[in-house]
């Protein structure tokens, strides 16, 4: 995953064409760089969230019993326990990405991956969840100000942002490869099962960063590599449906989102294996971001772990069909991607 804001074309990338035209919205598309986005997918007063509504087949509907505890919900700060709320942060203006945070089939509700975990975190806090959507770049300055108590935008943990914010790792960053399920073919982890395949990348990406590498070991081996680019995600599911490349290497939960819109084409995709985003010497994290200082990564940990323990973290993924990126456990302030691979 990149670790600044190049890290929205690396998603975005991931889009299919009927994604971007459904969640180009008025409901994104506000002025100003920001905007409230309706919530309405569970009473979490009554300790009822439902997860996956409105996503128009993105994600399977699941409703999850979470209540309040209290002695979790005893570690806020004072100032955000008064307000009773907790105010989420977004970065998807002005499109949204499939599965993690878009506009729903009514053509107002945030959903999304992420939208979801933090409605989960804010049950089991006693706050009502009020999401607010921004540019990316918009979404820190809103933290920056105190206009957002946490980000949930799929914000990778890296050691240049532990700088000005505070982490609570719920997911892994993780790259997938993309190929036709009638391909047996797999990455197993491995570079070297790349000798003799042509997969193509988003050019300028983290990903393209990664499989240079690859290539370039390969090719001392004396092995080939082919690399290519395609002008937009259309052109890459039609190479890879006539056989042109055999693998797509992109953002692990756009290319799940794609796999489940291929299930019933007549030429279904799958994934051929994952790699963390932040290369192959960390596990690149994927974490709830708060202004340093705020006294928030804790609580916000303390709660995913709750869930955790609890099964309804893994419903949550298991209904975005990102169970592949699952953690064992919320982590304050992890390990990030370091400052010389930022």
């Amino acid at each position: 995953m990149p670790t600044h804001s190049s890290s929205r074309p690396r998603l975005l990338r991931g889009l299919t064409a009927a994604t971007v035209l459904a969640t180009l919205t008025a409901g994104l598309a506000a002025c100003g760089g920001d905007s409230d986005a309706a919530t309405g997918t569970g009473d979490a007063a009554s300790g009822r969230v439902t997860i996956g509504r409105l996503s128009n087949g993105a994600a399977t509907e699941t409703t999850l019993k979470v209540s309040e505890v209290k002695s979790i919900s005893a570690e806020l700060p004072a100032d955000v326990k008064k307000s009773g709320k907790l105010v989420i942060g977004h970065g998807v203006l002005p499109s949204g990405s499939a599965p993690l945070e878009f506009i729903g089939e009514d053509q107002k509700t945030l959903t999304g991956s992420e939208a979801d975990i933090g409605r989960l975190v804010a049950a089991v806090l006693g706050l009502e969840p009020v999401s607010r959507n921004f540019t990316w770049d918009n979404l820190f300055v809103g933290i920056d100000s105190g206009k957002v108590d946490v980000g949930f935008s799929n914000i990778t943990d890296t050691e240049e942002r532990k700088r000005k914010y505070e982490f609570a790792s719920y997911r892994q960053d993780n790259l997938a490869f993309e190929v036709l399920k009638s391909n047996p073919w797999k990455f197993d982890g491995n570079y070297e099962n790349l000798a003799g395949r042509t997969v193509e990348v988003g050019s300028g990406t983290n990903q393209e960063r990664i499989l240079l590498e690859w290539q370039k070991k390969l090719k001392s081996e004396g092995k080939k590599l082919t690399i290519k680019h395609y002008p937009d995600n259309n052109a890459v599911h039609l190479a890879l449906s006539s056989g042109e490349i055999d693998a797509h290497f992109g953002p692990n939960p756009t290319i799940s989102y794609h796999i489940t819109q291929t299930a019933t084409s007549p030429k279904p995709t799958a994934n051929a294996g994952t790699f963390s985003g932040a290369g192959d010497s960390l596990q690149g994290l994927i974490a709830a971001t708060a202004k340093k200082g705020s006294g928030l990564a804790e609580p916000v940990a303390a709660a995913i772990n709750y869930l955790i323990e609890n099964g309804q973290y893994a419903k949550w993924l298991a209904a975005w069909h990102l169970s592949n990126e699952a953690v064992t456990k919320a982590e304050v302030n992890p390990p990030g991607l370091p400052l010389d691979n930022a």
